[in-house]
């Protein structure tokens, strides 16, 4: 704040008053990080809410990313007299230079189109990065079997999901101090939507596997075990059933890990994997798989945490990054109730903006959310507590880090 705008508010001297310096410790215990300059230009971000418990999820993000400084000090239990006295912090959140651009699709609600598609696409297209709900698919066939899902990751060729599974600290389950990683291949396989009746009663599903698509969501496992520091690549996979398909690959992986021999290489057929996931998940590094081992990998893996609310993720192409949850679901029965668990999609969005390089911004959201967890004052059902959607984003403003500006 300038010196002009301490007098705007009755204060006439020449230095801020004292009780604003020694107020000027912050509120996140004493940390001596300090905040980076306002960056020059916002960062556009498409916004995709989805259906179910989506749009509160978003509400959610949008709240700890523009929330008023001081209403960070009131959560945090300043007294309205002592910021009338003169406290200044930085707005914190409200300092998150994202703007988003909001669109709502969904095929249950009828609000899906060719026309919002692309619409949603030029937009990702134009901003690279995006943040999304689950769009949830209808079961009903309906003359178009690619679901909107299935079109907005194939038109942005968005092939690699990543879902970083990892225990919250403070939060016990059986298995405590995780840390894998699932690498999916998410634009063909059995979601390839190649399906057809070729007599009456008797529908086939084709399942498609390519080398060359197979060898590079290989690859993308073995960068970012590179990159990331991890020791260990295990290929998930069906070859003794699926001989042709998955055993393409299972040979494309082998192949790929021939190129790293600093990384051990494993393979695992789909079922044992499961098992062992239960047993002992602390044998696994990062997995790679085709798309619906991936899909049922996710979820279960995200149930060794806390569950589907509790785990972030995000999908990459060579050109683009869309952010969602980890284990993408709707939870339709929450919709309306102020129940839902917005740790996964806070999660995900302070992944997105270290992909923005916003990197103080992401540790300032992230580092909230997870002090939440590790107090267990506030929690929703799904973790065992009683407090609702907002008490737990209220928490979570009342954790961000404050700066002072003096």
């Amino acid at each position: 704040m300038t010196l002009s705008a301490w007098r705007t508010q009755g204060w006439s001297g020449a230095r801020p008053p004292p009780c604003a310096r020694a107020l000027g410790l912050t509120a996140n215990h004493g940390a001596s990080e300090s905040p980076p300059a306002r960056a020059d230009s916002t960062f556009k971000v498409t916004m995709v809410p989805g259906d179910g418990v989506g749009p509160e999820l978003m509400t959610a993000v949008k709240e700890v990313f523009k929330v008023d400084g001081r209403d960070v000090l009131y959560a945090a239990g300043f007294t309205r007299s002592v910021l009338l006295c003169g406290v200044v912090c930085i707005r914190v959140a409200g300092d998150v230079p994202v703007e988003f651009e909001e669109f709502h699709v969904s095929e249950v609600q009828n609000m899906a189109s060719e026309e919002k598609l692309e619409q949603v696409l030029t937009s990702m297209k134009n901003n690279r990065v995006a943040i999304k709900g689950k769009i949830h698919a209808p079961m009903e066939y309906k003359g178009e079997l690619a679901s909107y899902e299935m079109r907005l990751r194939r038109k942005l060729d968005l092939f690699a999901n990543v879902v970083h599974v990892n225990s919250l600290p403070g939060y016990s389950t059986h298995h405590n101090n995780l840390d894998l990683v699932i690498i999916r291949e998410q634009t063909e396989g059995e979601y390839s939507s190649l399906e057809h009746e070729s007599v009456s009663g008797v529908v086939e599903c084709l399942k498609i596997i390519t080398r060359e698509k197979s060898r590079r969501i290989a690859k993308f496992a073995f960068d970012y075990a590179t990159k990331k520091g991890r020791g260990k690549v295990t290929a998930v996979h069906k070859a003794n059933i699926m001989k042709l398909g998955d055993g393409l690959f299972l040979q494309s992986c082998a192949e790929v890990a021939e190129l790293y021999p600093k990384i051990k290489y494993e393979n695992i057929i789909i079922d044992n994997c499961c098992m062992q996931l239960v047993q002992n998940p602390y044998q696994f590094d990062v997995l790679v798989m085709p798309n619906l081992y991936g899909n049922i990998i996710d979820n279960l893996a995200a149930g060794l945490v806390g569950g589907a609310g509790v785990v972030p993720g995000e999908s990459y192409s060579a050109e683009y990054a869309v952010f969602e949850t980890g284990a993408r679901h709707p939870f339709a029965q929450a919709v309306g109730r102020n129940i839902a668990n917005p740790t996964a999609m806070l999660l995900t969005a302070a992944n997105m903006l270290r992909h923005l390089n916003l990197e103080y911004h992401s540790n300032m959201v992230s580092e909230a959310v997870k002090r939440v967890i590790k107090q267990g004052k506030v929690r929703t059902r799904d973790l065992g507590g009683y407090c609702t959607t907002g008490d737990f984003v209220r928490a979570v403003v009342a954790n961000l880090r404050l700066r002072p500006v003096i």
